[in-house]
C-alpha cells in the first residue's frame, strides 16, 4: 500500500470518526435523559402509591361517621381502577388527575362536618395526606423538569437527527387537567 493510500485511508477514517463519536454521544445523552425521566416518574408512581393507600382509611374512617358521600368515593374507585389498568404514562397522569379533582372534593366535604375536624385520626390523616400531596407536587415537578431535559435535548440540532433515526420520541408533561387544582382546597381540620 503506498504513503498517499495510508494517508488517504487515515482521512477518511477520521472523518468517519469525527461523525460517528458526536453521534454516540448523543444517542448516550438522550438515553440517559430518557432514563432519568423514567425514574422521575417511579418516583411519582411512590406517591400516587401513598396517596391510594391512604384514601382507603380516609374512606372507611368517613362512613363510620355516617359522611356519605357516594359520587365522591366512586369517583375515587374509578380513578383507582383507570390508573391500574393504565398502559401508558399519558393515561396514568390522566387518571391521577381525575383523583386530584375528587380529592378536593372529599377534602370540603369534611371541613363541612365539625365532628370530625377535632378528630385525632383526622388530624393524623389529614396531616398524612398533606405531606403525600406535598410529596407528589414536588415529584411532578421534577418529572416534569426531567422530560424538559429530555424534550430539549431531543428538538434541538443535531441531536433532533439522532433522536429521530433512533426512535426518541417527545415526552408528555404531567399536566393537571383542570388549572384550578393547582391550588390545593384549604382545609382546617
Amino acid at each position: 500500500m503506498s504513503k498517499t493510500m495510508k494517508i488517504a485511508l487515515a482521512i477518511v477514517a477520521a472523518v468517519i470518526i469525527l461523525l460517528i463519536l458526536p453521534m454516540i454521544s448523543t444517542f448516550n445523552s438522550l438515553t440517559t435523559l430518557s432514563a432519568a425521566a423514567d425514574g422521575q416518574w417511579a418516583n411519582v408512581e411512590v406517591q400516587l402509591q401513598n396517596r391510594w393507600d391512604l384514601l382507603p382509611r380516609l374512606e372507611t374512617y368517613l362512613s363510620t361517621q355516617r359522611i356519605q358521600e357516594k359520587g365522591i368515593f366512586d369517583n375515587i374507585a374509578q380513578a383507582r381502577t383507570q390508573y391500574g389498568s393504565a398502559k401508558s404514562t399519558s393515561d396514568k397522569m390522566a387518571a391521577a388527575g381525575e383523583v386530584e379533582s375528587a380529592i378536593s372534593r372529599l377534602l370540603v366535604v369534611m371541613e363541612n362536618y365539625p365532628q370530625v375536624k377535632t378528630n385525632d385520626l383526622v388530624i393524623v390523616l389529614n396531616s398524612q395526606a398533606e405531606g403525600t400531596e406535598n410529596r407528589l407536587r414536588v415529584e411532578r415537578m421534577r418529572f416534569n423538569e426531567a422530560v424538559q431535559l429530555y424534550n430539549t435535548k431531543a428538538k434541538v440540532f443535531p441531536s433532533n437527527v439522532i433522536a429521530g433515526l433512533f426512535g426518541f420520541d417527545q415526552r408528555t408533561y404531567f399536566e393537571l387537567p383542570d388549572k384550578a387544582a393547582l391550588n390545593a382546597p384549604k382545609v382546617n381540620l
